[in-house]
Order: C-alpha cells, then sequence, then structure tokens
C-alpha cells in the first residue's frame, strides 16, 4: 500500500496511527506512548474499522504494562486488567476489539510463571504477531474473494473496510486491490456512508490512492444505480458476525442488502474469522453502539438541525443472513447456510 494505517516502533515501544478524522484534506500521523491515549484514539475514530481497532488495542496493552514496575504477578495482573477494561470500554460492537484483548490476557496468564520483564517481553510479541496475522489475514481474503469477481465488474462498497481499517490491504477493498492485481478491470461505486462519511472521506481516498477507479454516491443513490445496472456485486465488510450468518456491520448495510436482493444482485461480506463470534447466536444478540447526537445534527461542524430535536444515532446495523449471498475469510468461502459453513470453516482451521 502508499501508506501504513498501523505502525509500531519496537525500539521506542511508541504506536503511530494514521489520524482518519483528517482524511482526505490532510494525511497526520499521530503517535502514542500511553495506553489511554490510544483507547481515546479508538474512540475518536482516529482508528477506525474492526481489525485496525483490535490491533491498536494490543499495542495499547503493551504501552500500558511497559513502566508497571512490580515484581509480583498478582499485581501485575490486577494493572494489566485495569487497562484492558479502559480500552475495552471504547466500541462496544467491533469484536475483534475484544478477541485482541482477551488474546492478550490469556497470553499473559499462560506466562504468569515467568518474570514480569519477560511477560512484558511476551506480550509485545504477541502485539507484533496479531498485526502481521492481520496482514496475512487480509491478503488470503483478497486471494478468496477475487475468485468471485470477474473483469469489467462493477462493485459498490458501503463504509471503508480497506487498508484503513486493518493493519493489511483491508477485507471488502482486499478483494477488489486483488482483483485489480489479478489483471482484473474493475470499477467502484463507494457509498458516501453518513452520518461521518467514511465512504466519501477515507474510502474513495485510499482507492484513488491505489489507482483504483472509483465513482462517490450519497447513500440514497444505490437503489438507483442498482436499477440502472451499473452494479454487478456488493463487497462490504463486518464488525461481527453471529453464529447463524447475521452480520453486523456500518448503519446502512441492511439497506443496501436489501435493495440487491431486490435488485438480484450478489452481496459478499469481507471479514477475518476473529470477526465471526460463535457466542451470538444470531444478530439480535450484538451489542449496537450508538454515538453522539452531533454526528448527525452538526454533521462536520455545521448544524443542520435544532439543538433541541431529538436524534438516533446507531453506529452500526445487523444484516440478516439470509440476504448474504457468501461470507469471505481469509479460510474461504462462506455460504447458507452459515450455521453449516461457518462451523465447517471452524473445524478445518
Amino acid at each position: 500500500m502508499n501508506f501504513k494505517t498501523i505502525q509500531w516502533n519496537s525500539q521506542t515501544q511508541t504506536l503511530t496511527l494514521l489520524d482518519q478524522t483528517r482524511l482526505p484534506n490532510e494525511v497526520e500521523y499521530k503517535s502514542y506512548d500511553d495506553y489511554r491515549e490510544v483507547a481515546t484514539a479508538i474512540k475518536d475514530l482516529q482508528v477506525r474499522g474492526a481489525p485496525a481497532i483490535g490491533v491498536s488495542a494490543a499495542f495499547g496493552v503493551v504501552l500500558g504494562v511497559k513502566n508497571l514496575v512490580t515484581d509480583d504477578y498478582e499485581t501485575f495482573s490486577v494493572e494489566l486488567y485495569e487497562i484492558i477494561e479502559t480500552l475495552a470500554a471504547t466500541r462496544p460492537t467491533a469484536v475483534n476489539l475484544f478477541w485482541a484483548l482477551d488474546r492478550m490476557a490469556k497470553t499473559a496468564e499462560v506466562h504468569k510463571d515467568a518474570s514480569i520483564r519477560d511477560i512484558k517481553h511476551i506480550l509485545h510479541q504477541e502485539a507484533l504477531l496479531i498485526k502481521n496475522e492481520d496482514e496475512a489475514t487480509c491478503h488470503q481474503i483478497g486471494v478468496h474473494g477475487a475468485t468471485l469477481l470477474k473483469s469489467g465488474e462493477t462493485v459498490l462498497t458501503h463504509c471503508n473496510a480497506g487498508a484503513l481499517a486493518t493493519a493489511g490491504a483491508g477485507t471488502a477493498l482486499a478483494v477488489i486491490y486483488q482483483a485489480h492485481k489479478d489483471g482484473k478491470n474493475i470499477d467502484v461505486f463507494a457509498d458516501e456512508t453518513r452520518p461521518i462519511l467514511q465512504g466519501a472521506r477515507l474510502t474513495t481516498w485510499e482507492l484513488f490512492q491505489e489507482g483504483i477507479d472509483v465513482t462517490l454516491i450519497c447513500d440514497n443513490m444505490a437503489a438507483q444505480v442498482m436499477k440502472e445496472g451499473r452494479i454487478d456485486c456488493v463487497v462490504v465488510g463486518a464488525d461481527r458476525i453471529a453464529a447463524n450468518g447475521d452480520v453486523a456491520n456500518k448503519i446502512g448495510t441492511y439497506g443496501v442488502a436489501v435493495l440487491a436482493k431486490a435488485h438480484g444482485i450478489p452481496m459478499y461480506v469481507a471479514a477475518p474469522f476473529s470477526t465471526i463470534d460463535l457466542s451470538m447466536k444470531i444478530g439480535e444478540d450484538i451489542p449496537i453502539e450508538e454515538r453522539a447526537p452531533d454526528e448527525i445534527n452538526r454533521g462536520m461542524g455545521k448544524r443542520t438541525a435544532l439543538d433541541e430535536i431529538k436524534v438516533y444515532n446507531p453506529a452500526f446495523d445487523v444484516t440478516p443472513a439470509n440476504l448474504v449471498s457468501a461470507i469471505i475469510t481469509e479460510r474461504g468461502i462462506a455460504r447458507f447456510p452459515y450455521n453449516e459453513s461457518l462451523s465447517t470453516l471452524f473445524h478445518e482451521g
């Protein structure tokens, strides 16, 4: 990629993130050496996208424990869980956040008989491994997903599930990047993705950086471009996938899925296996984050409605599994019924 979303400096023990709230007007990198700053960066969407949040949180743990002064594991463990709880309180919907934090906690517990210095080093290595695995996962998602695209097709995508949302080439956009690399002539329509315009600000920006032909549309134009025959398939990411294949993704995804079904257009979801949460049997079990009213009534800094007007601002919606044509993971492609196909991929993995 022509940019890096997440960078870790092992020598200085600092995390550098591309501040996505500044895009597309400014390309600004910010460095963090305190886990509380990382938590704020996640909550304020300076870093966003389920995989990127998980990787950033893992490094947040490393930053949190590096200055802990104790030789006692029990004391270390109490401090570690306070750090993890702070990071976990940032975003409720993206399961990768909790997956990464749980993995860091379990890594510390497995090595509790080691010295505290060694545990810190092991946690550092685990965070690096999570980052490297995400890069490899993105590549494999791209390889599997590209087989679903034909040369000359046009893809509609919603929100941003690209390199900005991961440590690698993305999930949904990795499919497009790989197809492009394979020599397929793929065009993209990107939904604006209200209320904070991740499609307009982020997806179009990164596709442009990579030389992919992209056309921006407002969210309410999706039905019309489908009706005009401009869209061959939809590819989106996911923040959490229930055991039955219901998909939680950025608000508006459900509407796109309904439209795709009505127009006979396949709807593909691309996500790492860590996004699948078998503890959530159905989509209704997934917690949905509700964000601040000013994202809507003061969109992009301008008042667009009276302050007295009530605002409902869910950040995600849930697309029923029967509207999803395929779920693309690094382990392969699952199809409906997902209770069976996802379970098979779990056992094969």
